[in-house]
């Protein structure tokens, strides 16, 4: 079997590009597994916490968006902008074959947009309040396979298996915090399609045959609906005004049943000159078949420490997806429930004392691992995991950032493992580079000062 290599690029040129990349742009990496369910699951955390294995259940802070959990929004305290994209290196490794296939595909990970809406009585009260919203991918499919095969009285033949689409989500969400407490709430509109096609080549010198399509394209939509919350508890002796902090964290989305529409073709058809097709005839075709996509419930939950001095921070998520719940059509798939353990930590190094010249005191550093199983039950259980590191860079100048004002690029990078060597089922590798740029600034604040 040959895996077919492919390459694709986002255009940065504009904003209104970026939304449009959101919204519509498809990753052309190859991926077999995504054959699967609605396809590879996009890395659902931010950039901040990729670089901590994902760590987002009980996380949160002042220069970016935690979407993972809801409740992360009621702490906004000043307007946040937050993209987010990604560069990955699948490598595909057969256990049958020394062969290794590798593709490459560059993406928009999120973009998301947060301000703070509590009232100056509200705050003085300790009461919090933030709004958020953005777009983000949910899930992938891209995989385009070419298998080749020798039958008996017919000479050779052909198979390609492509598939293309994802899941992407359009959120709006809001969260309050009351002292120590915080929930939110998110409100989603995902949709999305998935676009499967076989196509038979029959090889023979002698005798003309003719090739094979058979196509079914399904567009998928709903409302969907994702809660979360976290609780502060300081921790140790009161020094300087100053106490250590651990925040619990708990969020859950839940599963949802996606309206679908289907059409599908079975057709000959041939080659252009090009390198296009042409329909010859159309043996069958069927549109508007609707259905449901059953799509499942996942949930996590966490801790997060942060010393006294802000320095160290450091914790843990485990979560759930209830994978063999999915259905499409009423058909269940090889899939089964999977879980998660996230670790990860972070450390900043500068503090109030800390001269603005000391530029890579000011800088965060991440570290983290996961460890789990892909919802994929074929061939025996596939293990998935992996570690990260990252960074979060000032790119405003220092001064700014003690008034509160200041754009952080971050970045990350991650290795992961999917597959089973004992098994006769295709491994990969995954070396994904991450970056994103948050920009935070006072507006819709009026000054006293400037």
């Amino acid at each position: 079997m040959r895996l077919v290599k492919s390459i694709a690029g986002i255009n940065f040129l504009s904003f209104s590009i970026i939304l449009f990349s959101c919204l519509t742009t498809q990753a052309q990496d190859n991926a077999p597994y995504s054959r699967y369910g609605l396809g590879t699951n996009v890395p659902r955390s931010n950039i901040v916490n990729r670089g901590m294995g994902g760590v987002s259940a009980a996380y949160f802070d002042y220069q970016s968006l935690n979407f993972v959990n809801p409740a992360a929004f009621a702490g906004i305290n000043s307007t946040i902008f937050d993209l987010g994209g990604e560069i990955d290196i699948r490598t595909l490794k057969s256990n049958l074959s020394p062969a290794k296939y590798s593709s490459t595909n560059t993406t928009i990970s999120y973009l998301q947009f947060g301000v703070p809406v509590a009232s100056k009585k509200m705050m003085m009260k300790n009461r919090f309040w933030g709004v958020s919203f953005g777009l983000r991918p949910l899930t992938r499919i891209s995989y385009k396979i070419e298998d080749n095969k020798r039958l008996a009285g017919i000479d050779s033949v052909q198979y390609l298996y492509e598939g293309s689409g994802g899941l992407n989500q359009a959120s709006l969400s809001t969260a309050i915090k009351i002292n120590r407490f915080s929930a939110g709430i998110s409100f989603g509109y995902n949709f999305g399609n998935k676009d499967y096609s076989t196509r038979v080549i029959l090889l023979n010198d002698s005798v003309p045959y003719f090739k094979g399509n058979s196509e079914a394209i399904t567009t998928f939509n709903s409302v969907s609906f994702s809660g979360g919350i976290q609780y502060e508890i300081p921790v140790g002796k009161t020094v300087e005004k100053r106490r250590a902090l651990l925040r619990l964290g708990a969020y859950a989305n839940l599963g949802q049943k996606l309206n679908a529409t289907q059409e599908t073709i079975n057709e000959t058809f041939s080659f252009d000159g090009t390198g296009g097709t042409f329909t010859i005839d159309t043996v069958e075709a069927k549109k508007g078949i609707k259905g449901k996509i059953n799509f499942p419930l996942n949930y996590g939950a966490g801790f997060m420490y942060t010393d006294r001095d802000n320095h160290w921070t450091f914790g843990a998520d485990f979560e759930n997806t209830m994978w063999a719940d999915y259905t499409f059509y009423g058909q269940s798939e090889n899939l089964q429930n999977n879980y998660t353990l996230r670790v990860g930590g972070q450390y900043y190094g500068a503090s109030a004392s800390t001269l603005t010249k000391n530029y890579f005191r000011f800088v965060k550093y991440r570290a983290g691992f996961y460890y789990g199983n892909e919802q994929i039950s074929i061939a025996g259980d596939r293990k998935d995991f992996g570690v990260t590191a990252g960074a979060g860079f000032p790119l405003t100048s220092l001064q700014r950032i003690r008034y509160g004002e200041y754009a952080v690029l971050n970045t990350g990078v991650e290795f992961g493992a999917i597959g089973n060597k004992n098994s006769g089922s295709i491994r990969e590798n995954i070396l994904r580079f991450s970056f994103g740029v948050s920009m935070n600034a006072r507006w819709f604040q009026k000054r006293k000062y400037d």
